[in-house]
């Protein structure tokens, strides 16, 4: 991860693109790509998303240069408010694991417990 942060601060610095890396655009930028990336699957079904994956490599690399972009702005937003991208993973999934323990939320989204419902 650190070798890939070094590259990517390095590609950025070069270019001289650091002053407009605050962290409220950098969070713009991760929200313009991600729509980007619900863009590349708008008006798909699964069957379609999954036949596209395994038979075109157009799709995939669309969608590979759109889950980069959302990487590398969130290393960058990471980098520039001093979290440790590691640290906070590990962290969140502790707390999530506390909050959502198996044995009452296995095979189960949220949005299907507060409807009361399980989806099979």
């Amino acid at each position: 991860m650190k070798e890939i942060l070094e590259r990517i601060l390095k590609f950025r610095d070069e270019r001289g693109w650091k002053k407009f890396h605050k962290p409220k655009e950098l969070a713009a930028s991760i929200a313009i790509e991600v729509g980007e990336l619900l863009e590349v699957f708008q008006w798909l079904s699964e069957e379609e998303v999954k036949k596209l994956l395994e038979e075109n490599e157009g799709f995939r690399e669309r969608l590979r240069e759109e889950i980069a972009d959302i990487l590398i702005y969130t290393l960058i937003l990471a980098h520039e408010t001093g979290i440790e991208p590691r640290e906070a993973i590990l962290r969140k999934i502790e707390v999530n694991r506390r909050k959502y323990p198996v044995n009452e939320y296995y095979g189960v989204a949220r949005m299907d417990l507060l409807e009361g419902r399980k989806v099979e």
